[in-house]
């Protein structure tokens, strides 16, 4: 592709930016008032459940749906504004959508589904094929060209969607769950796929999923979401080290919530032993809290150590590739430990130290929110 190569975010331009998004379908609240940006060369997810409404976010960007209220710019042109009647169709946006579905046509040859929005645009013949040779080139299915939909795998149709939405050189990729039909390996690549095309092409992307490990290994940044709103936003580090609220916690794999109490600065009571922490907010000691542990912050604790440990009975020991995950009853309560060796064997008795970066203690009443 003939495109300067941008490896980093433009600060101070923005490629998008929506103000006080709202969206209902009857009496269904999908969005209740969201406004982000995104910096061109930025590569941001938005991350939730089924229903949190980050699809809607999507459809309105493209224009497939309008917004109840709220206001959209696409490059600096406004293409959305419910109070000034500005509705911009989607032809005219300057933008590309690549589907879960692929939405490649059976009909159409790769390098004709990849022209479509060329030929649309009335792009002469000669560009058009240079500009979908580079577009198939960065996809690496040149060799494909002459092949149909029929002719080729699950992963090789993702690519000529995605060559086919960056083909026009669009200010903005949108990307809707794009690899959710795609075995585990397939995903694997294809997450490595779009990562080198936003760095080597620089584009600027907005990708929607619920997997959290696909935000945390491609996004510059996050924005977690559920019930219409941005719960947090941050890079993938702040939003897994450090989550601004119990719902976002869990929904980034904190598999243990445990009841506790505060007992001093930076220390809660839980599990049976003293754990240091980090605060949520600032809590008086004998505040009740529920107490955030990630699973990979147990470590087994050194003979004579003086490190604050918890003792427990390991129930189940599953070797998951890369780390063993081990289901331990800590005094009644079964926690869920992850570790780069196994700690031992079922009903084994063992010591673990936590890492306080690892345990975030919030209200209690959040545990019921």
């Amino acid at each position: 592709m003939v495109r300067p190569e941008v490896t980093q975010p433009v600060a101070d331009q923005l490629a998008l930016r929506a103000d006080g998004l709202h969206k209902k379908f009857g009496a269904v609240t999908a969005l209740a008032g969201v406004s982000f940006s995104i910096r061109t060369g930025e590569f941001v997810t938005l991350l939730g459940p089924s229903g949190c409404g980050k699809s809607t976010i999507l459809r309105i960007l493209a224009g497939i749906e309008t917004p109840t209220r709220g206001a959209v710019a696409i490059g600096g042109k406004v293409v959305n504004d419910t109070e000034r009647r500005i509705l911009v169709q989607p032809e005219r946006r300057d933008l590309s959508m690549v589907f879960q579905s692929y939405a490649v046509w059976p009909h159409m040859s790769v390098a004709a589904n990849v022209a479509f929005p060329l030929r649309y645009r009335k792009v002469p013949r000669d560009q058009r094929r240079s500009r979908v040779t580079e577009a198939l080139r960065a996809v690496r299915m040149e060799e494909y060209v002459d092949r149909y939909p029929h002719q080729l795998s699950g992963g090789q149709q993702q690519r000529v969607a995605v060559a086919r939405s960056i083909v026009g050189h669009p200010a903005l990729l949108l990307l809707d769950e794009p690899l959710s039909n795609l075995d585990a390996r397939l995903r694997e690549d294809m997450r490595v796929e779009l990562k080198r095309l936003h760095l080597e092409l620089g584009l600027t992307m907005l990708y929607v999923t619920h997997d959290q490990s696909e935000a945390l290994a491609m996004s510059d940044r996050i924005l977690v979401m559920d019930h219409g709103l941005v719960l947090q936003e941050g890079t993938p580090e702040e939003v897994y080290r450090s989550p601004e609220s119990l719902t976002v916690a869990r929904f980034l794999g904190v598999k243990n919530i445990v009841s506790g109490r505060v007992s001093g600065d930076s220390v809660v009571e839980a599990l049976g032993g003293s754990l240091p922490a980090t605060l949520a907010e600032p809590m008086a000691p004998g505040s009740e809290v529920a107490v955030a542990i990630r699973p990979d912050g147990f470590a087994l604790t050194d003979e004579g150590s003086s490190r604050p440990s918890v003792s427990g009975e390991i129930q189940l020991a599953q070797f998951l590739g890369g780390a063993y995950e081990h289901e331990i009853d800590v005094g009644g309560t079964m926690v869920i430990a992850q570790s780069p060796q196994r700690l031992g064997a079922r009903g084994d008795t063992v010591a673990l130290s936590v890492d306080r970066d690892a345990v975030i203690a919030f209200p209690a009443d959040e545990s019921t929110s």
